[in-house]
């Protein structure tokens, strides 16, 4: 079980994946609304992960990678 609270990296490690979401995402001209149809999820979710106010799912994560023609790991390094 994760730690309650988490630990201050958590979240600071969620807003650089958001950061790199993002900035693939402005890269590809797509907006939040195409990429949230795209992976099939919510505007909303899409904002929350850019965000990093959301802690995503891993399948959220691989899907969103796909959509935008990057690694996985491009996203989380």
């Amino acid at each position: 079980m994760p730690s309650d609270p988490l630990p201050a990296w958590v979240p600071a490690r969620r807003r650089q994946i958001g950061d790199r979401i993002r900035a693939v995402r402005t890269e590809r001209t797509l907006s939040q609304e195409k990429l949230a149809e795209l992976v099939d999820l919510d505007r909303k979710t899409i904002n929350r992960i850019e965000q990093g106010a959301y802690s995503t799912l891993l399948d959220h994560l691989l899907l969103i990678a796909d959509v935008l023609d990057v690694p996985l790991a491009d996203l989380v390094r």
